[in-house]
């Protein structure tokens, strides 16, 4: 536990973050399992467009780094387009 009084903000700070995040990261996985999973031609273009919005989206908010959404997008598109 921490001892300091900035520490403690800092712990409830983190706890409200996560909080914020889990729902986020959440669909954004789940987006891109759809994305990678899609079994026809019109149904993977659909969702790898969902995924792409859910990847710009994360990007934005720093869920995670832009290079990683350009390259996770990169990757899903090659993919589709191989299907």
């Amino acid at each position: 536990m921490p001892n300091t009084r900035s520490a403690k903000k800092r712990m409830r700070q983190a706890a409200r973050g996560r909080a914020r995040n889990r729902p986020q990261r959440a669909a954004l996985r789940t987006a891109v399992k759809k994305a990678r999973g899609a079994a026809t031609a019109e149904e993977a273009t659909q969702a790898v467009k969902a995924a792409e919005t859910e990847l710009d989206r994360a990007a934005r908010k720093g869920l995670i780094h832009r290079n990683t959404a350009a390259r996770l997008k990169s990757r899903l598109a090659k993919a589709a387009r191989k299907s």
